[in-house]
């Protein structure tokens, strides 16, 4: 079978507020491309802002004709913006940055040199300069931890948001995709636990021009339910297995000891954490057979 072309790229922007940024992240992105063999188009979704964002794109599209513009008529969050920019993308390959100038559009040729070999590309941060320092530094570790041995990949950079993926592909997970930040989260895993060739870069984060609108524990918790929310869904015995096998052994452990040092009787919550775990167990074993079924249908 002869290997799909991937010629055009879309470059897409999500906007949400943005004007103190908006104009130097597109001259930065426009200086990048030009230094690509690729045609492509640049792509911005503004999340229904309430400063001078659109006056000011609006004012810049004229100017170049690869601008575009998709105005949402409610705000709904970067994953919302992100997922309709990809709808309208007329891009093979979709490269995603934020609006608010804290990545390299000078990465972007990097990240499309490695297609079409790998199917997502996406730009490590070297550094963590955005609000609630901190906070989010610990958050985002014991998170991509968990990523990590939930999912069986190496993950430098789980919730980047600078990434070029095939639309292709992200067109047939789309429904997982949610609304808010953790979106670029279920991206990466989507991939990671579909088996798809995902590469990471190491990339600058600088300090974001205007107000941030994350939300230390909001979207922490947010991240931490999409984690798990995405290994269920294309991973389940990564998860089910273990806290099965945490409570069999917890039980067998009590199950013993109270044998040993005590009355020489097996109790009543003893059976029951045996029986919670094997229905566990069942519930991982159907959920992967859901999971395997789905894949080969699809």
């Amino acid at each position: 079978m002869e290997e799909k072309k991937y010629n055009f790229i879309t470059v897409l922007i999500p906007c949400y507020n943005e004007e103190a940024a908006i104009k130097q992240v597109v001259d930065d992105v426009e200086a990048a491309m030009r230094t690509t063999a690729y045609q492509y188009e640049i792509l911005l979704v503004d999340d229904n802002s309430t400063d001078k964002t659109v006056e000011i794109i609006n004012e810049i599209k004229p100017l170049n004709s690869k601008i575009s513009l998709v105005k949402r008529r409610l705000n709904g969050g970067s994953g919302a913006s992100r997922k309709t920019g990809i709808l309208h993308a007329r891009g093979d390959i979709i490269v995603m940055l934020d609006g608010d100038g804290t990545y390299d559009a000078a990465d972007i040729p990097k990240l499309l040199s490695y297609f079409p070999e790998y199917d997502q590309v996406n730009g490590a941060r070297t550094t963590e300069e955005g609000t609630y320092k901190f906070l989010r530094f610990s958050a985002k570790w014991f998170i991509r931890q968990l990523a990590i041995y939930l999912s069986g990949y190496n993950i430098p950079d789980l919730n980047t948001g600078l990434k070029a993926f095939k639309k292709d592909i992200v067109m047939k997970y789309m429904w997982v995709i949610p609304d808010g930040f953790s979106c670029v989260t279920t991206m990466t895993l989507a991939f990671l636990t579909n088996g798809y060739n995902v590469k990471y870069i190491p990339t600058k984060y600088f300090k974001r021009v205007g107000k941030s609108k994350f939300h230390p524990l909001k979207d922490t918790a947010k991240y931490f339910n999409t984690v798990l929310r995405m290994i269920i869904y294309f991973n389940p015995l990564r998860f089910f297995l273990p806290v099965g096998g945490l409570i069999m052994l917890a039980a067998i452990i009590w199950m013993g000891f109270t044998l040993y040092f005590f009355d020489f009787k097996i109790h009543a919550s003893q059976i029951i954490m045996i029986i919670a775990a094997m229905q566990i167990f069942v519930f991982g074993f159907l959920a992967d057979l859901i999971v395997s079924t789905t894949k080969r249908l699809n």
